[in-house]
């Protein structure tokens, strides 16, 4: 009797698995990487180093520094989707370290944070740069 219950539980485990598995979604990348870059990454990068010369003063003006931040933090997730990732090693290193330089930009933002922001953006520059020395030569981004 406890076999045919571990059979049973083993057997529902691994509908469940599938059934998981065939809901997720196909996803359709849309832009190449140098129109992420150009597009999304380059302006709200821009945005956060922009920080170290004025902070934000109103809470709108906040407000779009934590959606800059947000934005910068997904499009790491755009760039390991589909063909966008160059290889499965570095490149998905480099894109993860850009959702998490992004993440903690964000969270310097909601808590208003100026000198947490800036350190942010330090970070984000050292990950833009470490992937581009490894990634850029020959490409257009710009």
């Amino acid at each position: 009797m406890r076999t045919i219950l571990l059979l049973f539980l083993a057997s529902l485990l691994l509908f469940l698995t599938s059934a998981a598995r065939a809901q997720q979604p196909t996803f359709i990348p849309v832009a190449s990487v140098n129109q992420l870059m150009k597009a999304i990454v380059i302006p709200t990068s821009d945005a956060i180093f922009q920080v170290a010369m004025k902070a934000p003063e109103t809470d709108e003006e906040w407000t779009a520094m934590q959606n800059n931040a947000l934005t910068l933090a997904e499009s790491g997730n755009l760039l390991m989707i589909g063909s966008r990732a160059k290889d499965q090693g570095d490149w998905i290193k480099a894109a993860q370290a850009l959702v998490n330089a992004g993440t903690v930009a964000f969270k310097a933002a909601e808590a208003k944070n100026e000198d947490a922001l800036i350190e942010a953006g330090d970070q984000v520059y050292a990950t833009c740069e470490g992937c581009h020395s490894r990634y850029l030569e020959g490409a257009q981004i710009g």
